[in-house]
């Protein structure tokens, strides 16, 4: 294979693809017409339908037989639609989605057995992808045909998104009530995690670690990637929307770059907040007084969950 890639997309990603290629010898070529590989990583859907079907975007600047890996969360369709195009377009698409495993690390693409990817597609496309992606990643799952990689990790994101935020919230409440439980006589512990995710989440809270190279920005776009591909088969995810609901809202404030565990600051004291570069006057201008309909709230008030906001 020729060892002649181009990588577009997110930076913190292609830092990573560009070291670890970097390392095993491949080029970085300056044009995706110059490359034999195009590696993307997008951090929202529609910037990922840019990258891939612009004017000026990699299946029509792509040479033929370019393989076209992606990392992105997207939803089954688009991973279909891709494939469909490659085909046409005599590319290869090979949709292999990302999953960090700790996503509370300071720096969770560091380790390559931190990473994984669910791939699909022709079994011959993805054996001869599969080398390049384990300089990547520890651990490579082939998923099936086109679609199902993507389907995989939806899945995957509505339960690892879950047991965050339950970890999150078992520990605002064990915070809550130590202040206010003096009268009581009664002394709390920390939130007992009952799986490996939630305790890093809650070992990350407790130690005040709120920042990361897995961002905010990215668990957004794996759950709205899922919660698109519920809407495709007319399903509806009230607890995943809940979820999008609070990241919006700390994205807002200043946290959209902030690892997933600062979600924790949010239900926590307007000082804490700001100590972390969080500024809740930013809400008050996102949504104005009498924008809260939606919601069928008094003026006075922000959406269900939002203690920190509607406290202070």
């Amino acid at each position: 294979m020729d060892e002649r890639y181009a990588y577009i997309g997110h930076e913190i990603v292609g830092a990573m693809v560009k070291t670890r290629l970097a390392e095993a010898g491949y080029t970085c070529a300056d044009s995706v017409a110059r490359a034999s590989i195009v590696i993307t990583y997008c951090a929202s859907q529609t910037a990922l339908e840019d990258a891939y079907f612009d004017e000026d975007g990699i299946v029509q600047g792509a040479g033929p037989r370019t393989m076209l890996i992606d990392l992105s969360a997207a939803t089954p369709s688009f991973a279909r639609e891709l494939n469909a195009v490659a085909m046409v377009s005599d590319l290869v698409a090979i949709e292999a989605p990302l999953v960090v495993a700790d996503v509370t690390l300071s720096d969770a693409f560091s380790d390559r057995g931190n990473l994984m990817c669910l791939v699909a597609g022709e079994d011959k496309d993805v054996e001869a992808a599969r080398p390049l992606l384990e300089l990547l990643v520890g651990s490579v799952q082939t998923t099936g045909g086109s679609g199902s990689a993507q389907m995989a990790r939806a899945a995957y994101t509505l339960q690892a998104s879950a047991q965050i935020m339950a970890a999150v919230e078992a520990d605002a409440l064990y915070r809550s009530t130590q202040r206010s439980s003096s009268s009581l006589e009664t002394a709390f512990g920390r939130a007992g995690a009952m799986t490996s995710e939630a305790e890093q989440v809650l070992s990350a809270v407790n130690e005040g670690r709120f920042e990361g190279t897995y961002t905010v920005e990215m668990l957004m776009a794996e759950l709205s990637a899922a919660l698109m591909a519920a809407d495709d088969v007319d399903l509806i995810l009230p607890q995943a929307e809940a979820c999008l609901h609070l990241l919006e809202l700390l994205a807002v404030i200043g946290g959209a770059g902030k690892a997933p565990s600062a979600l924790a600051l949010v239900y926590g004291e307007e000082a804490a907040c700001a100590a972390n570069g969080l500024d809740w006057t930013r809400a008050e201008q996102a949504y104005p007084s009498g924008e809260e309909d939606d919601y069928d709230l008094d003026d006075d008030e922000f959406p269900p969950g939002f203690g920190t906001y509607s406290a202070n």
